[in-house]
Order: C-alpha cells, then structure tokens, then sequence
C-alpha cells in the first residue's frame, strides 16, 4: 500500500499549536457564520474549511495544502472530504466528484445549523464511480453530483456524534 503522507512537505503542515490557533478561529468564525446566516438567510461560506478542519480532527488525518487537486486530506489513503451543513439530506447534493482527479475515497462531513458535526460517512472510489456511472441521470453522469442520500446509501458510516458528546 503507498502511504501518499510521505508526498506532504512537514513545512505545509500546521503544527500543534497552530491547530489549536485554527479551531479558535473557526469556532469564532462559527459564530459570525450563525449569525449572518439568521440576519440574511444565505450561508457565509465557510462549511468546507470546517467540515475538512473537524474530519483531520476527529479521525487523525492530514489535511493538505490548500488548492490540492483532487483531494483534501490523507492517511492511508487519499481522501476527498465534502460537507454540508443540514438538519434534512433531501434533496442536497455533494459537490462534483470527477473521476478524472487522484483520491481514494470520499468522506461526507454533516453538520449541524451551528456547524457542529452530527457524522462522517465514507465511500470508496469504486463505489462511487460506480454510481455515478450508472444510467439515468444526466446529474450524475455529466455533472458529477451525487445526492447526498444516494452517497450516504453506498457508504459506511465512520463516526457519529454521540448524543452524550460536547464539541
């Protein structure tokens, strides 16, 4: 197995320190985004930097440099990380999914309306590719988007929050 964490330069990387900086800021960030959400009813913008934050966070990951084609964080393998901050999953989509890009698998971070994390699922790329190939929806095939139910329905489940659990 080709271990893809050897390829990331130590320099890219925030350190310990710098990633107690950083989920200060998105918790602060989180505030702001809640409340212009309530006073314009449009998001901020700022689930992907969370989703991907929160997933290296409570599954050990390496996130990548930012702009990174292809996918957004490593372990063992390449991971591309979708989110989306939802209380209901009809309807939603994830975002393009291309096969013509390097990653291993995907994982799908939801989120709560306060961006706190609810659960991560996680497909493998065969899995995917393999829905998106499938006949019937010019979604799907040309665009690349998968339905956030369908993605949840051909994947595993890897953390959920427990109803005990603070963030």
């Amino acid at each position: 197995m080709k271990s893809y964490s050897a390829n990331i330069k130590k320099h890219d990387l925030p350190n310990s320190m710098q990633k107690k900086q950083i989920e200060k800021i998105l918790n602060q960030a989180k505030k702001l985004a809640i409340e212009y959400r309530e006073l314009t009813g449009k998001p901020l913008g700022i689930t992907r930097e969370i989703g991907e934050f929160t997933a290296a966070k409570l599954l050990n990951l390496e996130l990548t440099k930012a702009r990174q084609a292809g996918y957004d964080a490593i372990d063992d393998k390449r991971e591309k990380i979708q989110t989306r901050s939802l209380n209901n999953i009809k309807g939603y989509r994830l975002g393009k999914l291309s096969s013509n890009q390097e990653w291993d698998s995907v994982m799908f971070v939801r989120l709560n309306r306060e961006y706190d994390p609810i659960s991560i699922h996680k497909a493998y790329r065969k899995e995917v590719i393999g829905e998106l190939n499938r006949s019937g929806s010019k979604t799907r095939n040309e665009r690349g988007l998968l339905g956030v139910r369908k993605f949840i329905s051909i994947s595993k489940e890897i953390w959920k929050l427990d109803s005990n659990e603070k963030n």
